[in-house]
């Protein structure tokens, strides 16, 4: 079968692998008809994300038909159309009956205290391969796969893989309640999510930063306040438009990528807040590929984290749902510390969300199609992956149609 496959740093290719097989008895494997390209997908082909095994295939997110079901797989059969969740769990250890499944104690093979398992990722994930592929192994199927409604579409339903659901908890980390004020950083695709995510859960303002115009357009589409971080300071106007206070929640959809502004009223005093230790690891990370065909230096990575403590009002709080690594420590804690700041972060339990997130679909209330920009097929994955990264006009979400 036809794969994407991380070889190295920047290098991923479009191969040739072996069909997976049944190797545990609570395996299924699923024939992938939509996957997707997400930012997560770029920190590993940047390096952002480090620890990644060669010939580790990508992605995290599908929908397909199970072909094939392990003796132990009981409420699923051959031609059953489902949802794969990003993140593993087992359904049975104390964590996963708890509703963290991202913290499964069995799904992941380095161990109990090894963290979230997910496909496609770096070694201290399992590796299990991912999921840009014809087919696919599904580990704890009986957990890790959702049974897929006729009256949702497969591109309805990929964006309830991963997206739609990580919105939501950082609505939720974030204790969005009603009538607050919210602000979102990154108007990507999570971004727009978590700003529907915010509305759905009774946030009575949006405000939005990002620095695309096509994004803050799509932004102001849901009525968000949109902010331009590459024409204005976004953490003086966001105090401005508050009255001096600031917004009452923060949900940061970057992560460890966030760069520095190059341009604008932001620039400068970002330049301030840039040390040494970030600008020798941007120069490192890009001297490791020096064509940089998919390297995108972050070199500010905190940037968005201090603008959420920043903006935020006193005694508020921060969701972040952004990624980042083991080992990144550019988070202002003393500023956090002083505001009285409520600080709540990880990665999404995304079986916990997913199956109410699909009856609002299938209600009609939320259509997540609005926010697939472009598709592409297997063969052309590779220049997919080379346009979302260069944040290329108009490519919010891709959507690869496998079959």
């Amino acid at each position: 079968m036809k794969a994407v496959v991380w070889h190295g740093v920047g290098d991923i290719r479009l191969d040739e692998v072996p069909d997976p097989k049944i190797l545990e008895p609570s395996d299924a494997i699923v024939r992938i008809t939509r996957s997707a390209i997400c930012g997560t997908d770029l920190h590993v082909v940047r390096g952002t994300m480090p620890g990644m095994v060669p010939g580790t295939i990508l992605g995290h997110e599908a929908v397909g038909v199970v072909e094939e079901v392990g003796p132990a797989v009981r409420g699923f059969t051959p031609g059953d159309r489902v949802v794969v969740t990003s993140t593993i769990g087992c359904g049975t250890c104390s964590y996963c009956r708890a509703g963290y499944y991202a913290q499964c104690d069995t799904a992941n093979p380095n161990g109990p205290s090894a963290g979230t398992s997910f496909f496609g990722g770096p070694e201290s994930t399992g590796p299990v391969d991912g999921l840009q592929a014809e087919y696919a192994r599904v580990p704890f199927a009986m957990t890790t796969l959702v049974r897929v409604p006729d009256a949702v579409t497969d591109d309805q339903a990929i964006l309830l893989s991963d997206i739609f659901p990580t919105a939501w908890f950082g609505a939720r980390l974030a204790e969005v309640g009603r009538g607050d004020s919210v602000l979102v950083l990154g108007a990507g695709v999570v971004g727009q999510f978590a700003i529907a995510s915010a509305k759905r859960q009774g946030a009575g303002r949006v405000l939005v930063v990002d620095g695309v115009a096509s994004r803050l357009d799509k932004a102001r589409e849901q009525n968000a306040e949109t902010v331009d971080y590459t024409r204005e300071d976004p953490v003086a106007l966001v105090k401005e438009l508050t009255g001096g206070i600031g917004v009452d929640r923060v949900i940061e959809a970057v992560g460890v990528d966030a760069q520095r502004p190059k341009t604008g009223p932001a620039a400068e005093r970002a330049e301030e807040l840039a040390d040494t230790f970030e600008r020798e690891r941007g120069r490192a990370a890009s001297e490791s590929n020096p064509d940089g065909d998919l390297w995108v230096p972050g070199d500010a990575p905190s940037q968005a984290l201090r603008w959420a403590v920043e903006a935020v009002a006193k005694a508020g709080s921060i969701g972040v749902i952004g990624v980042y690594p083991p080992g990144f420590d550019g988070f202002p804690l003393g500023e956090a510390m002083n505001k009285n700041l409520t600080l709540r972060m990880g990665n999404c339990n995304h079986r916990r969300y997913l199956p109410d997130l699909l009856d609002t679909v299938v209600s009609g209330a939320v259509d997540p199609t609005e926010l697939i920009t472009r598709h592409a097929d297997t063969t052309t994955a590779i220049e997919a992956y080379e346009s979302f990264d260069r944040r290329a006009e108009g490519w919010l979400k891709t959507v690869l149609d496998v079959a």
